[in-house]
């Protein structure tokens, strides 16, 4: 998954790639010149006295050492931008995925875990082609070429470079071997503290009011804990590496100067045996320099493949091949024996739900808690599929739909309204991005949202905290109503959206609605039987099946499941 990651997102920057190479290869060329240099300025400077010669190639020297420098420091920065450039492609890979994905993808993979797919686990994999590019291009041409270049200087110390090279890289993959399975195991468990950390802080009122802090702090120490025991035991098989490599790096040296004593008494120059000696600390210092990328592989293999999973999930709501994308009729809602059944749930949400709704009528639909009345109206924009029936949406099956189509049709005011951080103006311009300043107050006093907006300090560029945690729950409903208005589709659909307000703003904003929307249709989802009384009909829902279907006069009397329902809520009088 890992090399699958890679040249997917890392073939657009070829160029860069290529650049890294040739000036990889330039620096390690000039490394691997300068011990050659060095034992002839000892062979032929030193141990003649040729001071002259001693400063001709002195210079050489320096000058091919400033070549490495500038080489090495053009590859890193090309190698950098690879890097930057891969993560920010990786990024997007994945949030335009996330962005695609449905109500039952991003269930199945929970928002702590994707968020750190998004952050942790690109940041690893991007991580490893910065250290590869800087590291790992440069280390098998030094050590390739050094092998050579030792050789030539003295094949019959070559067999020390044949023992330790094979025994370095051994010992590196069983330590590695060990390392990956804590590497899974800590990802998994990062997932775990955003989770909980995630609920804390939306929760942070819940939990103060219930005085848990403890409990919750213990929660997450617990999970705290758990990472930093996989980190531990990875980093315990790490802090055996670097020993491992510098043992043999030193048993490999001392066996060179050993066993050269004898080549030198032999008549082999003192030049040569310290070009030797600088070709494997080279080869060696190479393969270390590959440990470092040997740690992060197994890593970065873990993150690759849970980016992997996110990146070849398919969403389930995919847009059709040929969308349709004109519409005969407008502002018509219709269900033809309809059912969802959640993957893994023994009983379908719903069964057999057959409706049909006429542009400018408002229908409402109530129920108990649990009925299913949250996941019917999610059908109609495609949050869920449905999985028996079809939904039709001004005459055609929303599966058949132009999504962009079929989302300007539609005004969604969800059962919990979600403000992003910005401003009022921006939230309300969130589905109509060229709505006017007038076409905002106009939304906000339909909404009943004028007047507390007007008292804010900046009024419609006042700021907005993430998720509207700085205005209350009535004033953002209003304002997640506000938005909808804004965007003024055909369709307008309610999800339990007045649960907040109170009967007198509820029956104000309802009014206005009327009034202001004239001939647009309406799907209200509604626990308060108020909010629906003048509705032109009601669906009553009972264990995700239509038990009852009129106004509220004929449900009254005839609908036992809606006279209960009004019953426990309205006085006999109120109810007439």
């Amino acid at each position: 998954m890992l090399i699958s990651v890679l040249r997917r997102h890392l073939g657009p920057h070829w160029k860069l790639l290529i650049g890294v190479l040739v000036f990889q290869l330039a620096q390690s060329l000039a490394a691997l010149y300068l011990p050659t240099l060095n034992a002839d300025i000892i062979d032929n400077g030193v141990a003649k006295g040729d001071t002259g010669y001693i400063m001709r190639i002195g210079a050489w020297m320096l000058a091919v050492t400033l070549v490495q420098v500038a080489c090495s420091i053009t590859a890193v920065y090309f190698g950098a931008r690879a890097a930057m450039g891969f993560g920010r492609d990786l990024r997007l890979a994945v949030f335009t995925r996330v962005g695609a994905f449905s109500e039952r993808e991003v269930q199945q993979f929970g928002a702590p875990s994707l968020i750190t797919r998004s952050t942790n686990d690109v940041q690893q994999i991007q991580m490893l082609v910065l250290m590869s590019c800087t590291m790992m291009v440069s280390a098998p041409i030094t050590a390739i070429g050094g092998i050579i270049l030792a050789i030539q200087q003295d094949g019959r110390l070559s067999w020390i470079i044949a023992v330790s090279v094979p025994v370095l890289l051994v010992c590196v993959g069983a330590v590695v071997s060990r390392m990956v399975p804590w590497f899974r195991k800590m990802q998994g468990r990062i997932d775990a503290v955003n989770r909980v950390l995630r609920e804390q802080l939306t929760g942070i009122r819940v939990v103060r009011a219930f005085v848990r802090e403890d409990i919750e702090t213990g929660r997450f120490e617990k999970v705290n804990g758990d990472v930093m025991e996989a980190a531990l035991n990875a980093g315990r098989w790490m802090t055996t590496m670097f020993p491992i490599v510098m043992l043999i790096l030193n048993l490999s040296s001392v066996a060179v100067i050993w066993f050269g004593a004898f080549r030198v008494q032999d008549g082999m120059p003192i030049g040569a045996l310290t070009a030797f000696l600088a070709y494997l600390m080279q080869i060696l210092m190479s393969v270390m320099m590959a440990t470092f990328m040997a740690v992060m592989v197994p890593r970065a293999a873990v993150s690759a493949g849970r980016i992997g999973e996110v990146l070849d999930t398919e969403p389930t709501i995919a847009a059709p091949s040929a969308p349709i994308t004109e519409l005969d009729e407008t502002g018509t809602i219709e269900l033809m024996d309809v059912g969802f059944h959640y993957p893994g749930a023994e009983q379908p949400v719903l069964s057999d739900i057959s409706f049909r709704v006429e542009r400018g009528q408002t229908v409402a639909i109530i129920g108990s808690t649990g009925a299913g009345k949250t996941t019917l109206v999610n059908l109609l924009p495609r949050l869920f599929d449905a999985t028996a029936g079809v939904v039709y949406i001004d005459g055609v099956d929303v599966a058949e739909l132009d999504p962009e189509l079929l989302w300007s049709r539609i005004g969604l005011v969800p059962q919990k309204p979600y403000l992003f951080s910005g401003t009022v103006a921006s939230n309300l311009r969130y589905g109509k991005p060229d709505a006017t300043d007038e076409e905002i107050w106009r939304a906000l006093t339909i909404a009943q949202a004028a007047d507390f907006v007007r008292e804010m300090e900046g009024g419609i560029d006042a700021a907005i905290a993430q998720g509207g945690t700085n205005v209350s729950g009535g004033q953002r409903q209003r304002l997640a109503i506000a938005r909808a208005l804004v965007k003024q589709p055909e369709i307008y659909v309610f999800d339990d959206s007045f649960s907040a307000l109170d009967l007198a703003t509820d029956a104000r904003l309802r009014a206005a609605l009327k009034r202001e929307a004239d001939g647009a249709t309406f799907l209200i989802v509604a626990q308060r039987v108020s909010t629906i009384l003048d509705a032109d009909r009601i669906i009553v829902l009972e264990d995700g099946r239509v038990v009852g279907s009129g106004t509220h006069e004929e449900l009254l009397d005839t609908n036992e499941t809606y006279a209960e329902i009004v019953g426990s809520q309205l006085t006999a009088e109120e109810a007439r």
